[in-house]
């Protein structure tokens, strides 16, 4: 299984009244650590776009265990828990600045025609994703 780690520097505006990271933006987290896996695997999500394909969400889910606070550095563990040629599955876990398990979850995408939003087959369309993909998953 292939993974990535990025660090996420919290700003100030990303927290809320209590001091800690507001929820939402744990999802935006997740996105730069999914678009740093998709680099590291040597592509670019503007690449499918070019072509008329994007990759929405289509389903979500994170777990809250600890906060992250302003001034900490966050570490984003992200990796293709799931992958069948159609649909793909991202796992992540984000550690606080001490190295604890803060928020754990994942997102699960398909990729679309931009103009209908017709599903595609990324095995089929994107021959070197489909491969690179099935040997990064878990």
């Amino acid at each position: 299984m292939e993974e990535n780690i990025t660090e996420v520097k919290v700003r100030y505006q990303e927290t809320d009244q209590m001091g800690v990271v507001y929820h939402a933006n744990y999802l935006v987290w997740f996105e730069i650590g999914r678009t740093s896996l998709i680099e590291q695997l040597g592509f670019h999500y503007h690449e499918m776009e070019e072509v008329g394909v994007v990759s929405p969400v289509i389903d979500a889910s994170i777990q809250f265990k600890r906060p992250v606070r302003y001034g900490q550095v966050a570490k984003v563990r992200t990796w293709i828990e799931e992958y069948d040629g159609l649909k793909v599955t991202y796992g992540y876990e984000i550690q606080d600045g001490e190295g604890h398990l803060a928020v754990s979850g994942w997102t699960k995408h398909v990729c679309v025609k931009k103009d209908t939003f017709r599903p595609i087959s990324i095995r089929k369309t994107f021959p070197d994703w489909h491969e690179a993909y099935m040997k990064a998953k878990k």
